[in-house]
C-alpha cells in the first residue's frame, strides 16, 4: 500500500507541478538541443495565438522569424559552456517575441516589452540536455520608463534651448564654449568663433512694434540654423545678439560662412503682418589663438571685431587679428 500510495502522491505533485507551469503568468517554453520546442505554456499560447499542438516538436526560429538566430545562438552557446543562466532585458533587446500588447494600461505600446531569461537544464551527470526560457511581459514599467525618459529629455531641451528662436539660450552655448575652450587648450586646433547682431534694431522696435521685432529675430535664428553644419553650436547670446561657435574651422571658412548668412539676411524681406522689413546685420570673428587666457577672452576679441564692423558703417565682417606670440 505504501507503494501505490508513493505513487499517487507522484502523480498528484506532478499533475500540481505542471497545473503551476500551465497557468504562471510568465511565458515557459523548453527547448532541446536542435531548438525544437517540447513545452509551450498558456502564457505563451495566449500571447502568440498559437496552441501547444501547433508547436510542439517544431524548430523555434521557424515557428518565430523574428528571433535573432546568431544572437540566439551565442547566448546558448556561452550557457552550455559556463552551464549558468543567462538574461536579457528589455533595455538590450526590447522583446525575444514580438507579442502584442494587449493591456488597457500599457496600451501606447506596439508590442510587449519582455525580460528573458535562460536556464540550463542537466541530467543526473551534469549534462545540460535542453534550455528553458522564462519570458516576463514588462511593459507597463518599460513605457513607464522610457515615458520618463523622454520626459527628462524634454525638459533638458527646453531648459537649453532659447524660447523664442530655438537656438541654444546663452548658458547653454556658452557651456559649450567652455567645453570646446577646454578641448583646445589641450589639442591646439583650429576652431573659430562668430558673433552678430542686427543693425539698429532698436528702430525695428520703435517704428514696427515689439511683435515685428520678435519675428525679425526669429528669421534671423532660421537663416542662421539653416546655413551651419550640425557640429556647429548656434546661440542666441542677448536681444538681438547671436553667437556661432565652428570646431575644427579655420576663421578663413568662419569668414565665408558668416558673409553666406549676411548676404540672405540683407536679401530677405520679412513680413509681419502687413509689414515688410528689410534689416542688415554686422559680424566679428575671431580664430583660437594659444594667447587667449580663457573662454570669456575669447569671445571678447569676437566682440571687438564686431565693434569693428559698426564703426565702419555697419553690415559687415571683421575679424580679429591676435597680437603674435
Amino acid at each position: 500500500m505504501t507503494g501505490l500510495s508513493d505513487n499517487i502522491q507522484m502523480t498528484n505533485d506532478f499533475r500540481w507541478i505542471m497545473d503551476i507551469v500551465k497557468n504562471v503568468d510568465v511565458g515557459l517554453v523548453l527547448l532541446d538541443k536542435n531548438y525544437d520546442i517540447q513545452l509551450w505554456n498558456s502564457f505563451m499560447q495566449n500571447h502568440s495565438s498559437l496552441y501547444a499542438e501547433d508547436v510542439m516538436g517544431k524548430n523555434l526560429f521557424k515557428c518565430f522569424s523574428e528571433i535573432d538566430e546568431k544572437w540566439f545562438n551565442r547566448k546558448v552557446e556561452s550557457i552550455y559552456l559556463l552551464k549558468n543562466s543567462a538574461f536579457t532585458t528589455w533595455e538590450q533587446r526590447p522583446y525575444l517575441f514580438r507579442f502584442n500588447n494587449y493591456r488597457p494600461i500599457t496600451g501606447r505600446a506596439e508590442f510587449m516589452y519582455q525580460n528573458s531569461t535562460f536556464i540550463p537544464i542537466q541530467d543526473l551527470t551534469g549534462n545540460i540536455t535542453s534550455i528553458c526560457l522564462i519570458v516576463y511581459d514588462v511593459t507597463e514599467q518599460a513605457v513607464n520608463n522610457l515615458e520618463l525618459a523622454a520626459a527628462n529629455a524634454k525638459l533638458e531641451r527646453i531648459s537649453k534651448t532659447d524660447g523664442l528662436t530655438g537656438l541654444l539660450n546663452r548658458k547653454a552655448w556658452e557651456d559649450q564654449l567652455n567645453n570646446e575652450f577646454d578641448r583646445l587648450q589641450r589639442y591646439h586646433q583650429e576652431s573659430s568663433l562668430i558673433i552678430f547682431d542686427i543693425d539698429h534694431f532698436k528702430k525695428v522696435n520703435d517704428s514696427y512694434g515689439h511683435p515685428a521685432g520678435d519675428e525679425v529675430i526669429k528669421c534671423v535664428a532660421e537663416i542662421t540654423q539653416k546655413c551651419i553644419r550640425k557640429t556647429d553650436f548656434a546661440g542666441r547670446y542677448g536681444g538681438e545678439e547671436y553667437v556661432i561657435l565652428l570646431p575644427h574651422t579655420a576663421v578663413s571658412a568662419a569668414e565665408i560662412l558668416a558673409e553666406r548668412i549676411r548676404k540672405k539676411i540683407e536679401s530677405q524681406t520679412i513680413s509681419y503682418e502687413d509689414l515688410s522689413i528689410n534689416i542688415t546685420v554686422s559680424f566679428g570673428l575671431s580664430q583660437y589663438n594659444d594667447s587667449l587666457k580663457s573662454a570669456t577672452s575669447w569671445i571678447d576679441s569676437a566682440d571687438k571685431a564686431l565693434y569693428i564692423s559698426k564703426e565702419n558703417g555697419r553690415n559687415q565682417v571683421s575679424l580679429f587679428t591676435h597680437a603674435p606670440a
